[in-house]
């Protein structure tokens, strides 16, 4: 019965919603995203432009356009994981021309990726419509583990391996902190490379940092989700259990309501 009453929550509007909470469910990308969107004057309510992040909609009355188009927050939240293979840019679309992602996710439902692969990475993915799970698994805030199998041009010295623990600066000023793991005890040039932010280019940089090439980088999980058998360049639905547990792990409550 309970189940029943979510659901039903789910398929009818009721009360308001904030702005930045109604774009992202509706579609328009990640909460950071959608909020440049309000403060760039992109959004109008009613015919009015808005660019106060804390406006609250009325589910029932209120007309929300974005540039041009009326929006509304999706009905079906959609969860689907891609083992990306290089060669492939984590956009919708690509100024150079290069391969999309998308190329190889042809899903009717509109999906956002949660964060980035660089175009020379691999593996996991995860794309979805709903905006606030990618807030939370995105926000450095909830400190959502992201692992890592990283090859680099040369043995990683036992000294540097510490530094990488104790913290690296990146970006000039931002210290940043990775736990390392060598799969083979015999060659440190393979790591396990675990970090809590996920800043643009992270783990490459703070290689760099210590004077180290990546020559290849595979991503194998995002907190709880695992890459596990996926092959290269498919995709699959992610289960009731694993969504599950992504929300789990950032607070997000299965009674969370989605209104479409």
């Amino acid at each position: 019965m309970k189940r029943a009453r979510n659901e039903l929550r789910s398929i009818q509007p009721s009360g308001t919603m904030r702005l930045n909470r109604y774009l992202a469910q509706s579609g328009l990308g990640s909460r950071r995203e959608v909020e440049k969107l309000i403060t760039r004057g992109e959004v109008k309510i009613n015919g009015k432009s808005v660019r106060d992040l804390a406006t609250q909609v009325d589910l029932h009355r209120d007309d929300v356009v974005v540039r041009g188009e009326s929006v509304r927050p999706v009905s079906v939240p959609t969860y689907l994981v891609l083992n990306k293979p290089a060669g492939y840019v984590t956009t919708a679309k690509d100024e150079a021309g290069r391969q999309t992602i998308f190329a190889l996710v042809n899903h009717p439902v509109r999906v956002f990726p949660v964060g980035r692969l660089d175009l020379d990475s691999e593996g996991l993915l995860l794309l979805t419509n709903d905006g606030e799970l990618t807030y939370r698994l995105t926000h450095p805030r909830f400190k959502v583990p992201k692992v890592y199998r990283v090859l680099l041009n040369e043995i990683l010295r036992l000294a540097d391996a510490q530094s990488f623990r104790d913290g690296v600066i990146i970006d000039e000023t931002h210290r940043v902190r990775g736990e390392l793991q060598f799969p083979n005890a015999n060659d440190h040039r393979l790591c396990e490379v675990t970090i809590f932010e996920g800043r643009n280019r992270q783990v490459k940089k703070m290689f760099a940092a210590l004077g180290y090439r990546v020559k290849a980088l595979q991503r194998i999980q995002i907190g709880s989700l695992i890459l596990g058998k996926l092959k290269l360049g498919t995709w699959r639905y992610l289960t009731e259990k694993e969504i599950k547990s992504l929300k789990a792990a950032v607070k997000l409550l299965d009674t969370e309501v989605y209104i479409g």
